[in-house]
């Protein structure tokens, strides 16, 4: 069997199951080896996180600004609007049915050297303690920092004309999204066994499982409830049924269930789009541009387990503490990669600024999004059927060669 064939999901799930089975028997010496790595690990992905964020951000508000049709920026400001409502109808449904399921479930440490007074054998960490020995490697700059810079240059990007220093932030994505691919992702089930070797000799394995259960169901009903909103919305707009074109979109479900990915659906979803009475034109505009800027179903899985990790650690998730969460999440979603594992790793950074997780925290939110890829971006791809059919009602049918053109230069280089 080829190893480099079997999907990152299922060696997530392996991890998960031999750290379970390992935390059983495992000696402390052993274990504190695999709390080592996650250390190191941990401290890596802090450093890299600002870096992604400029990797990816600065070239995305580039690229979404350089367009000069103006159906470019509506598709997007639609697209955002969709991330956002998909966000806060999780947080809303998590607040009534969550609490329900996690009474007494309450996790007093997630940390990766919390359970069973455990630790490393060396700490690596961004920031000096004070205590002991320790590497400490810090960022190049904050979280919030990297997004304010990220920002100004991808605004001022859209004012230079010429390419050298375009190509030079798109050359320093390539590098991100290759580091994002060869590096943390191929370590994540690593980082994710002594997460949760360290839950199951401290105890509080099965309070983690019990809750993730409750939420993957939480999260695949709200990505279907979602998609009939969306459609009723589309089809009060387009003058059409939302439920025959809903149905026309199967094929795209599907296929991105099966495939994980938004980039090789597109065929598909033109076709259920024609379906649906769309032109050639506007689908062939819209349809590759949502695959990268709309990730509605991401973004439900992301606030449904980061409010599951609140919860178990007793954290604030009233609304005014969460909603700007939500807001800079949509724009993370538009700049996120089409990768395995992209759109959280470029929302890693909110997540441990805005929300407080910390790296095991981080690491867990990783293990769930990928686990659950597939049904994120089946209900992403499905709804860019549904915003085809708004921007066909708006365009009556027509846009202009430039726009097309644009837009289809964007889907390629995302």
């Amino acid at each position: 069997m080829d190893v480099k064939k079997i999907p990152l999901f299922a060696w997530i799930l392996l991890a998960i199951v031999l750290a379970v089975i390992s935390g059983q028997f495992f000696p402390v010496p052993l274990a504190r080896v695999f709390f080592t790595f996650n250390s190191i690990f941990g401290t890596f992905l802090g450093f890299v996180i600002p870096l992604i964020i400029i990797g990816l951000v600065t070239p995305a508000i580039a690229e979404l600004g350089s367009g000069s049709g103006k159906w470019i920026a509506i598709t997007a400001g639609i697209a955002y609007l969709s991330t956002m409502l998909a966000g806060f109808l999780t947080w809303g449904t998590s607040q009534v049915i969550l609490p329900r399921f996690l009474t007494g479930t309450m996790v007093q440490d997630l940390s990766s050297e919390g359970g069973a007074n455990l630790t490393s054998y060396v700490t690596f960490t961004n920031s000096s303690s004070g205590d002991g020995m320790e590497i400490v490697v810090e960022p190049v700059m904050g979280v919030m920092t990297a997004l304010v810079l990220a920002f100004i240059l991808g605004l001022g990007l859209t004012l230079v004309r010429g390419e050298i220093v375009k190509h030079g932030f798109d050359e320093f994505r390539v590098i991100i999204v290759a580091m994002i691919e060869k590096i943390l992702i191929p370590l994540l089930p690593i980082h994710i066994f002594g997460i949760f070797l360290n839950l199951t000799m401290s105890g509080d394995v099965g309070r983690v499982l019990g809750t993730f259960l409750v939420v993957v169901i939480l999260t695949f009903a709200l990505t279907l409830v979602y998609l009939i909103f969306e459609f009723v919305i589309a089809g009060g707009i387009a003058g059409k049924n939302p439920f025959r074109a809903l149905w026309n979109m199967k094929e795209a479900y599907f296929t991105a269930l099966g495939t994980s990915s938004s980039a090789a659906t597109i065929p598909v979803t033109l076709q259920c789009a024609e379906k649906n009475g769309v032109s050639r034109a506007v689908r062939s505009f819209t349809v590759p541009l949502g695959a990268t800027i709309h990730l509605s179903g991401s973004t439900i899985k992301i606030v449904g387990f980061s409010l599951a990790i609140m919860f178990l650690s007793g954290a604030d998730t009233s609304l005014g503490n969460y909603a700007p969460f939500i807001f800079m999440l949509g724009i993370m979603m538009i700049a996120a990669p089409g990768v395995p594992g992209g759109a959280i790793a470029a929302a890693a950074g909110l997540l441990s600024t805005m929300l407080g997780f910390n790296e095991a925290e981080v690491g867990l939110m990783f293990a769930t999004y990928i686990a659950l890829d597939s049904f994120g971006t089946a209900a992403n791809v499905t709804g860019d059927g549904a915003i085809a059919m708004i921007m066909d009602k708006l365009t009556r049918g027509r846009l202009d060669t430039d726009s097309e053109k644009e837009a289809e230069e964007l889907a390629v280089r995302k």
